[in-house]
């Protein structure tokens, strides 16, 4: 007989334990999951609030906070669960937009190590369980999920929706999903359920996506035929079966952001019936919504920009950004890129596309063991045959702080790569500001 363990007693403690469970990171497969979450009993004390997953290779974060947002401010009862987490691991899970207390995320992690006994979680798969377990214990309207990986073989997809979306496809987590379109849009098919409400906010959807939705009886939404958008000078139009929606501008920059938004008008009105929102609900609160990391400005005048981005597709959508703000930049101002990335992420494709939008480079390593190392992103930076500067760093710490010493007023430094690099720059702007040590040039 196994000797029982002594129990973490805080946040740090059981995140430090549940990260050495399991001899992988990921591990693809619900049947592990699944048992455990029987063993649980989920919304045995309250009914099951309605559920709505998100799944996509962009997008999915913007998605969750703006679903997250407008019902909340409907009226209604929202729990919110979404990976990664910038600063804390607390904002992975929340309710009516407040992350959960410290307590209450040691108790839910609790549950889970009882409850699993013999059977070996992941990191992911014991915060899934460990953020419904939470959800469960109190009376939810309205559940938003994101998808951590893929969708069919995720550990979010043990439950079943009764409204999925797929922001978008793209080529990433290729080792684990597929190295098409074709593929990767079959996996993350997966949230569809049979005679559910299933919408897609890709412009292009993979065949095997629309064929999976066919073979399991589902009825495919898609932007651009139940659902479109258009811009104008004031904001833009929603329009569906249903009617116009028109919505000011967005405080998420790219275009990409009206697609994703979209989505998720889609789904609020196809759930009407369940949970009524009315449209200038929608209209007011989705302008509002901010999500931290994305395209987010830490300062302005000089600006000091963070964006998440960390695959070909996310590239794209910050090359258009810095494209549109660079109409009002001065013609002296440079854009300064502090740079860092995942080693099993397409480095060269993201530099290829951003490689003539930077004037100089900042490459750093991130703090984490699937880090590219300096050579790798340097080779990178080498092979596109980029004439610019490229200084490097041990940490990204250290070359966002040579890039703000650096930098004049007419700059702007664009820090992106990874949600760890993101992550990595905000940490250490809060305390260069918080001890208010001025870290930005002067000239």
């Amino acid at each position: 007989m196994s000797k029982p363990i002594t129990k973490p007693n805080s946040v740090d403690g059981w995140l430090a334990y549940i990260e050495a469970l399991h001899p992988k990171s990921i591990a693809m497969g619900l049947e592990r999951v699944s048992i455990v979450a029987e063993r649980l009993g989920f919304f045995q004390h309250h009914s099951r609030p309605t559920i709505i997953t998100i799944a996509g290779t962009n997008g999915k974060g913007s998605s969750c906070a703006m679903l997250e947002h407008i019902y909340t401010a409907a009226g209604y009862l929202v729990g919110c669960y979404t990976s990664p987490h910038l600063l804390r691991y607390q904002e992975r899970v929340r309710v009516n937009r407040q992350e959960i207390a410290d307590d209450a995320l040691c108790a839910a992690f609790a549950a889970v190590e009882d409850a699993r006994q013999e059977i070996e979680l992941t990191y992911f798969e014991m915060g899934t369980l460990a953020a419904m377990w939470h959800f469960s214990q109190q009376a939810l309207d309205v559940l938003v999920l994101e998808v951590g990986l893929g969708g069919r073989l995720d550990a979010v997809n043990i439950f079943d929706a009764d409204c999925a979306i797929v922001t978008n496809i793209d080529l990433d987590h290729m080792e684990y999903l597929g190295d098409t379109r074709e593929k990767i849009g079959l996996e993350k098919a997966g949230v569809y359920r049979p005679r559910q409400i299933s919408i897609c906010g890709d412009r292009a959807p993979p065949q095997s996506l629309m064929d999976y939705a066919v073979s399991i009886g589902t009825h495919l939404d898609c932007i651009q035929q139940a659902f479109e958008v258009q811009s104008d000078a004031n904001g833009w139009h929603y329009r569906d079966a249903s009617g116009v929606l028109k919505v000011p501008q967005l405080s998420l920059m790219g275009e990409f952001q009206k697609d994703n938004a979209a989505s998720v008008i889609y789904a609020i009105r196809a759930l009407q019936s369940e949970l009524p929102v009315a449209d200038e609900v929608i209209a007011t609160t989705l302008p509002r919504v901010q999500l931290q990391g994305r395209f987010q400005y830490l300062h302005r005048d000089p600006d000091v920009i963070v964006d998440v981005a960390h695959n070909p597709q996310a590239a794209q959508s910050l090359f258009d950004n810095l494209t549109e703000i660079q109409k009002n930049m001065p013609n002296n101002g440079r854009l300064i890129a502090v740079f860092a990335m995942l080693a099993d992420k397409d480095i060269h494709a993201v530099v290829q596309i951003l490689r003539q939008k930077m004037d100089v480079w900042y490459v750093a390593e991130i703090n984490h063991t699937r880090a590219a190392k300096l050579d790798q992103l340097l080779e990178s930076l080498k092979l596109v045959s980029t004439n610019t500067a490229v200084h490097a760093y041990s940490t990204v710490e250290t070359a966002l702080l040579d890039a703000c010493k650096t930098m004049t007023k007419n700059d702007k430094i664009v820090v992106f790569g990874s949600f760890f690099t993101v992550a990595a720059a905000l940490d250490c702007w809060h305390q260069a500001v918080f001890s208010d040590n001025h870290i930005l040039g002067k000239s």
